[in-house]
């Protein structure tokens, strides 16, 4: 392919380590300004490209850029937007692919999700039919760890060690005044569909004494009674008991025990907050003092608690994304491939959008304890290598020096404007 430009988005909620990606991605780039010219980011995601909204990264330091590997959000700006089908909004694929021609772009890295990799596969196959073919790589990020195929997602390992150690750390704070005061801790973690967020608070203790003592996964159907009853048992054994919560825990029948009746930008129940429910179900029944905590954007964005892991495999994906197509491939993304337990060692491989694109993987069943409770021994060796390592962001007066991009941006070339 001759010399083209590239263009990178970030799509969906950011991660601690997602701007690791991105940093991989531009300074792969920068290493072959023979063959890719410039790297354009989307303002706001997606968005930038249907609108011609792009940020010249060339404008960057190459300092500005290396800051981005420590740096949480999204430096350029995401968002939830979906694209439709092909043949039922056919005009914003158009509009990408002119967008794309007006600036002679030939590589698009597409930084998301399950919805994300839908759209870049989406988009390797428009961009053919209109015989303008633009070499598109999806790039992993979820904190929710879905993706199938990749052995993890960039962003869990960093959401995973920070639900570990607030668990451990509240269960200390709660047992320590549990005989005169409170009883139950319910904590709420990430997790819609998928409980590995919620397995990952398991790590924080490794006996049934220690918390979390229960933990509530989106595959295992709620049940009420079970549920009190378990509580009840920690309380009278150990004076206290500590609840990490899957946002999206659910009865038997698919309602979400905190479905707000309303949904988002791509469609998906809201849901209002589970652990006051689950909280308040044990006021009123066992008549205990509680305390609850919502993790929410927090243990997304705690980029000074990161894995050590998942900011080299976060950065490792978007250095591949660029190997990848620079040897002329399209419709992939890079994987994660575990080689070995013990000791952790891994690789990037690759796989075909179309066997990744809408489609999730759940927490397996024998990663869950035959009560629905707790995590296996299998589920802990699978967590355990992926919060390992401290990867500390620069301080500067006791706070976390990140850093703020320039984001300059391109001159727009078409006259069209296009509304999202």
């Amino acid at each position: 392919m001759a010399k083209k430009n590239a263009f990178y988005a970030q799509s969906g909620g950011v991660t601690a380590v997602i701007n690791a990606s991105a940093c991989g991605v531009i300074e792969m780039a920068r290493k072959h300004k023979n063959q890719i010219a410039n790297v354009y980011a989307g303002r706001n995601g997606i968005i930038g490209a249907l609108t011609e909204d792009m940020i010249d990264t060339n404008k960057e330091s190459a300092r500005t850029i290396a800051a981005l590997r420590h740096t949480p959000g999204g430096a350029f700006g995401s968002a939830r937007y979906k694209l439709k089908g092909i043949e039922e909004n056919r005009l914003e694929y158009e509009r990408l692919i002119e967008v794309f021609k007006a600036h002679d772009i030939g590589y698009f890295f597409y930084n998301g999700g399950n919805d994300s990799m839908d759209t870049a596969h989406k988009v390797s196959q428009i961009s053919r039919q209109m015989g303008y073919p633009v070499a598109c790589l999806g790039i992993p990020k979820t904190v929710d760890n879905d993706l199938p195929i990749t052995d993890n997602c960039p962003g869990f390992g960093s959401v995973a060690k920070y639900i570990a150690v607030s668990t451990q750390e509240a269960a200390l704070d709660v047992a320590s005044m549990a005989k005169t005061s409170t009883k139950v801790f319910v904590l709420e973690v990430m997790g819609r569909h998928a409980g590995w967020i919620a397995a990952a608070g398991g790590l924080a203790g490794k006996t049934p004494a220690e918390a979390p003592h229960i933990i509530l996964f989106p595959e295992v159907p709620f049940n009420k009674k079970a549920f009190l009853q378990r509580v009840k048992e920690c309380v009278d054994r150990y004076d206290y008991c500590v609840i990490v919560v899957s946002e999206g825990a659910r009865y038997a029948d698919g309602k979400f025990l905190a479905e707000a009746g309303t949904r988002d930008a791509f469609g998906h129940a809201q849901l209002g907050g589970v652990a006051p429910v689950v909280a308040d179900m044990v006021r009123q029944e066992l008549g205990l003092k509680y305390h609850y905590a919502v993790a929410d954007y927090l243990q997304r964005s705690a980029r000074h608690i990161a894995s050590a892991t998942d900011v080299k495999q976060a950065y490792a994906v978007g250095e591949a994304a660029v190997k990848f197509a620079l040897q002329g491939k399209t419709a992939i993304m890079p994987v994660i491939k575990r080689v070995s337990d013990t000791p952790y060692k891994w690789k990037i491989d690759e796989a075909p959008l179309s066997r990744i694109a809408n489609k999730e993987k759940m927490l397996p069943k024998r990663y869950i304890t035959a009560d629905g409770f707790g995590i296996t021994a299998a589920c802990r060796r699978y967590l355990e290598p992926l919060i390992r390592g401290e990867d500390y962001p620069p301080y500067k007066n006791g706070l976390p020096n990140y850093v703020i991009l320039k984001n300059q941006p391109v001159t727009k070339k078409l006259k069209t404007d296009f509304v999202v």
